[in-house]
């Protein structure tokens, strides 16, 4: 695919440039709560500004239900994404309306401009082909070149990611460019021991990744909910903690490929238990308990993984030359049982090796948690993204940026 670096050296002074971007911030009563899919940005839409184009960019924020909703306007981001350029970013308060043409056409080379959320419009994520293809139609009309630069969005076939591109000039910006060399560093030519970290709530969302890595790196080490149904599955009861009951046949099956492949898998060795799911709003005390896996109480839910486990799993990262990070260990979010995803971002922090945290709740947690971000190799903006990619899909917003 063509980069942005190809494209400056062309020349954009004067160009209208339509800029794909991820702005889908999280925001708490309309105040943006972490910036860093605008920063992961900023590089792209600045370059382009320097070099005198005209930059529109475009994004969706949450799920609106095709419709105008102002609980996910991008007016905090564009506002947030001037703040971090340092110069003013114009808003209009429609996609491909009168607002957004009159904002375009007067924008002048070396600004930028933030049009509402694609979102708002059916046709971004129809499922029908025409009604997409009329909906990139009238963004087309926007722009006379297309930078993709919304990592977080390209495992969508949505109008602005995928048909988009066919309407126009179209090269990669400098996330994406970014984003793509760091997960082929995941996949080919990988440097071994390679430790793969899945955390998160639910195994389904995981199965297809887990499937490929199975053939692909040394130790998987498992966390967050989905340990539970693992831990099920061999053979311990796991109280009221999170279950996929429906899942145990395939987590079984992955355990004995697991041992008949040598790959090792990790489970925990303890857990934090508690009574019931924290108040993340008031955060309020929730009187953890240590135990060992095999002794968690019927009554009792696992929210964390324990102190042995963080011991164990920072033992399993010391030698890692690869690491890849995707899901927390725990309800992060709540300080009783943050410590496990804490001490696996202390362990990618302390590695020597090439780390990466893969997007979504992994990435907002080594955020919340206070780690620096320069001590990782690299943070995905595209959890999802990230995901189906390493199980070797097709994702559409990159296919469309192939020549």
């Amino acid at each position: 695919m063509k980069t942005i670096d190809e494209l400056l050296s062309e020349g954009v002074d004067g160009k209208r440039v339509f800029v794909r971007a991820d702005l889908n911030v999280p925001l708490a009563d309309g105040v943006i709560t972490d910036d860093g899919r605008i920063r992961a940005v900023l590089p792209t839409v600045k370059a382009l500004a320097d070099a005198g184009a005209k930059v529109v960019v475009a994004s969706h924020l949450g799920r609106p239900k095709g419709a105008p909703d102002p609980a996910f306007s991008l007016r905090p981001a564009a506002e947030r994404l001037g703040e971090l350029l340092g110069a003013p970013v114009a808003f209009a308060e429609d996609t491909v309306g009168p607002a957004a043409r009159g904002v375009v056409d007067g924008l002048q080379p070396g600004r930028v401009a933030v049009v509402e959320n694609l979102r708002f419009n059916p046709g971004e994520t129809s499922k029908d082909d025409a009604e997409r293809g009329a909906f990139a139609d009238r963004l087309a009309e926007l722009a006379d070149v297309y930078v993709g630069d919304g990592f977080g969005a390209v495992h969508r076939k949505h109008a602005s990611v995928y048909d988009l591109p066919a309407r126009l000039p179209h090269y990669a910006g400098h996330l994406i460019a970014t984003e793509v060399g760091v997960l082929k560093k995941l996949t080919e030519d990988v440097r071994r021991p390679y430790v793969v970290v899945l955390g998160g709530a639910k195994v389904s969302d995981k199965l297809a990744v887990i499937d490929q890595l199975l053939g692909k790196a040394d130790r998987l080490l498992i966390g967050g909910g989905m340990a539970y149904t693992f831990l099920k599955a061999r053979g311990y009861e796991v109280g009221r903690s999170l279950l996929q009951e429906d899942q145990l046949p395939a987590v079984k099956e992955y355990i004995e490929r697991a041992e008949k492949t040598g790959v090792e898998l990790v489970l925990p060795v303890d857990t934090m238990v508690a009574s019931g799911f924290p108040d993340l709003r008031t955060k309020a005390p929730a009187h953890p308990t240590a135990v060992s896996v095999d002794a968690i109480p019927a009554d009792q839910e696992g929210l964390d993984i324990g102190p042995e486990t963080r011991k164990l799993y920072a033992s399993k990262l010391a030698d890692a030359a690869t690491v890849f990070w995707n899901g927390p260990m725990g309800v992060f979010e709540h300080p009783d049982f943050a410590e496990g995803t804490k001490a696996v971002a202390q362990a990618l922090a302390d590695s020597g090796g090439f780390t990466v945290v893969g997007g979504g709740d992994s990435a907002a947690a080594v955020r919340t948690l206070g780690f620096d971000e320069s001590a990782f190799g690299h943070i995905s903006t595209g959890g999802g993204a990230s995901l189906e990619y390493l199980e070797g899909k097709t994702l559409p917003g990159l296919a469309a940026l192939e020549d």
